[in-house]
């Protein structure tokens, strides 16, 4: 974890940090009181996301970074995020989304390239 970050982790949430599936490809990685406000909304869900449910609830792990920062990231998550080598962590607010970096700078230029989507027309830069 990149020391910007580690600082306010271990602050906010004692190091404590719950890594699970994104359905973009990535991980998502929550400090644990902002996991624990996700997985309430998440379980409230109807019979009809049961399938989500699953895949956000029943592929959490819940981690603790080490005194240097590092989080062990289980091998199923890593593959589940195709992640081998160089990965990229992005800040989205209340959560990390954590990228193999290839995929993401794939995504990311495949994103680029097309139009931004219609909610930006009225967006201020």
């Amino acid at each position: 974890m990149p020391t910007r970050h580690r600082d306010v982790l271990s602050a906010t949430a004692a190091g404590q940090l719950t890594i699970t599936k994104h359905p973009h490809g990535c991980l998502m990685v929550f400090p644990r009181p902002e996991w624990e406000k996700f997985r309430e909304r998440i379980a409230a869900l109807p019979m009809s996301a049961q399938w989500w449910k699953r895949v956000f609830l029943g592929n959490a792990m819940d981690v603790e970074m080490d005194g240097t920062g590092r989080v062990l990231i289980s091998p199923e998550l890593r593959a589940a995020a195709g992640i081998t080598r160089d990965v990229l962590l992005l800040g989205m607010g209340n959560n990390f989304e954590l990228w193999d970096k290839a995929t993401y700078d794939a995504k990311e230029a495949e994103a680029t390239q097309g139009d931004m989507p219609d909610v930006f027309q009225d967006f201020s830069f």
